[in-house]
């Protein structure tokens, strides 16, 4: 059988650089083959994405060495519009994908192009839209529907092309945990029914095997590391050394002392074929299952009793109340459309409750403005260029002082003291533009740090980061929290909340429909899956192999991570 895509010793690097961001790829991928590309960020993913579907030459310009066919020929002979015959893309940001004025239009576009007649047109948009659980909404306009909503009407318009190769470009970014498990399960009822290759780029291992995948590619520093099926990859225990981190339910066996190495069945939470292994896990449950016995901290934050709606016959926030401790990490979880995000912005005060509380300190901040409630309650939104406005580091970290009125010699002070907390001090002189992602994030921290508040919300903190920089950055969280700030943590990631958090609150259609600690939470089916929430691999790990308490198996987990960080 030919290879639909063949790379063989390619190399290309951008206009302007000096050095190949792709080496010496050699690769063949055939028709009908499920890929998942993985590797940390700025491994090479996204260009190796971009030879494949046109982008490089036709958008991207540089140098290629080296032999890349794509459905048996050079692709820098054709046109991306031939191109995108073979190789439909579904990107990251699905809003930059649409062109149509409704869903219809938007999937009919490359129909149009092929001057097909209107009832044929119809009736394939129809069969696309049905294809993907979205024929109720051929009438809306795209930018009226969820993220999940978005990325299936993204799949219909490229099902719509005929193409025989389906790229999805970090198909998990921005869904809620359900709406990505249907996403997963989307891409594999398209595979097996169509017979299309499909491709992934996406750093959620725990996520991308919830279906099967027949190969990894492992990439870094623009080179493939490592080819294999799912077992051979997760038994290699290759894939941590990669900053990229393996399931759940893997890390817990090793740390059980259970050898992976050659071991099959991992590419999935189920019973595994090993003598006297539900014995040896139940014992580390006991042993290191143990429940810490938290102090309560005096409540910083108090939510009591909250009513919002923007219909008052409505609620969005229905009597929610929860409260977060000094040195407290607080989940907020909960599906697109729960509440949250209203929550945050009732309690920074850019909404007003219809009725209930808000308590800083015991004190009502029903009468306090805005500027005051930033004074003492932090807000980080998820992407950090929303909030930064000036080009030098040391100057953006000042700006809420300099507003405050404060000298120059004091400023300079408080900048210096949060620069060196945030590890950013080395880089006081640098212009914001030089900063990675993830050291933005830390910028955008140390300009709330310095105006000394107790308690920071964090939007999704860790949204689009490999495990290498998310773990830094949570680490770094877990400090500050020990110096004795709390934290409220919206967040989609199930097991940044797991390994961070001291405890969860639920929000569900506006009502908070449990708040316990995390393991707990996590391990209920019930709350779970009335939250749109994803019970975790480990405890789904700890069913199928029949274990006495699947929540002390998950808290064994989760204290013996905590001992690896240095948290105890």
């Amino acid at each position: 059988m030919q290879p639909i895509i063949s790379f063989q010793q390619y190399e290309f690097k951008y206009k302007n650089q000096s050095e190949p961001t792709l080496k010496d790829i050699t690769l063949d991928i055939y028709p009908g083959e499920k890929i998942w590309i993985a590797g940390p960020s700025g491994s090479g993913k996204s260009t190796l994405a971009h030879c494949m579907n046109g982008l490089i030459p036709f958008t991207y310009g540089g140098e290629a060495t080296g032999s890349l066919r794509i459905g048996g020929q050079n692709p820098a002979e054709r046109s991306i519009f031939e191109l995108s015959r073979v190789v439909g893309t579904i990107l990251q940001d699905q809003d930059a994908q649409f062109v149509g004025l409704n869903v219809a239009e938007d999937v009919a576009f490359v129909l149009e192009n092929k001057a097909m007649d209107r009832p044929q047109m119809k009736q394939e948009v129809e069969t696309a839209l049905n294809l993907v659980g979205m024929l109720d909404y051929i009438e809306h306009s795209p930018h009226e529907l969820s993220g999940g909503q978005k990325q299936h009407v993204s799949l219909a318009g490229v099902l719509s092309t005929d193409a025989e190769v389906l790229l999805f470009d970090e198909p998990l970014a921005n869904l809620d945990p359900a709406s990505g498990r249907k996403a997963m399960q989307l891409i594999d009822d398209i595979h097996r029914k169509s017979g299309k290759t499909v491709i992934m780029i996406e750093h959620r291992a725990e996520d991308v095997l919830q279906q099967a995948v027949d190969r990894i590619v492992l990439m870094n520093e623009g080179r493939i590391v490592s080819v294999g099926t799912p077992d051979e990859i997760l038994s290699s225990g290759i894939l941590r050394s990669y900053g990229l981190r393996p399931p759940l339910y893997v890390d817990a066996l090793e740390l059980a002392g259970v050898p992976i190495a050659e071991l099959k069945g991992l590419s999935s939470p189920r019973k595994l074929d090993i003598p006297g292994l539900k014995d040896k896990l139940d014992a580390w449950s006991e042993q290191a299952g143990m429940k810490e016995e938290t102090a309560i901290s005096p409540a910083l934050l108090e939510v009591r009793d909250i009513t919002f709606g923007y219909d008052p016959l409505h609620p969005v926030i229905d009597r929610v109340s929860l409260q977060v401790g000094s040195g407290e990490i607080v989940a907020l979880l909960g599906n697109n459309g729960a509440g949250k995000s209203t929550l945050s912005q009732l309690i920074t005060g850019i909404l007003k409750p219809q009725s209930g509380g808000l308590f800083y300190e015991g004190q009502d901040m029903g009468s306090w403005s805005i500027r005051r409630r930033g004074e003492a309650i932090g807000y980080v939104m998820q992407n950090p260029n929303r909030m930064i406005t000036q080009h030098m580091i040391a100057e953006e970290i000042g700006l809420g002082l300099k507003v405050r009125g404060l000298s120059a010699a004091v400023i300079k002070e408080k900048v210096e003291a949060a620069l060196r907390i945030c590890g950013l001090y080395p880089f006081r002189n640098w212009p914001v533009s030089a900063l990675s992602y993830g050291q933005k994030k830390r910028l955008t921290i140390a300009s709330i740090l310095v105006l000394e508040p107790k308690i920071i919300i964090l939007d999704e903190p860790t949204a689009g980061q490999d495990y290498e920089h998310y773990k830094e950055f949570m680490d770094f969280i877990a400090s500050l929290s020990r110096r004795g700030m709390g934290f409220l943590l919206i967040t989609h990631d199930m097991y940044l909340a797991l390994e961070y958090a001291t405890r969860a609150v639920v929000l569900s259609g506006g009502r908070v429909m449990a708040e316990d600690s995390v393991t707990a939470v996590l391990s209920s089916p019930d709350i779970t899956e009335a939250a749109h929430l994803k019970e975790t691999s480990l405890s789904l790990f700890a069913k199928a192999n029949g274990l006495a308490s699947p929540e002390k198996f998950v808290q064994a987990f989760i204290n013996e991570e905590k001992k690896g960080k240095g948290h105890e």
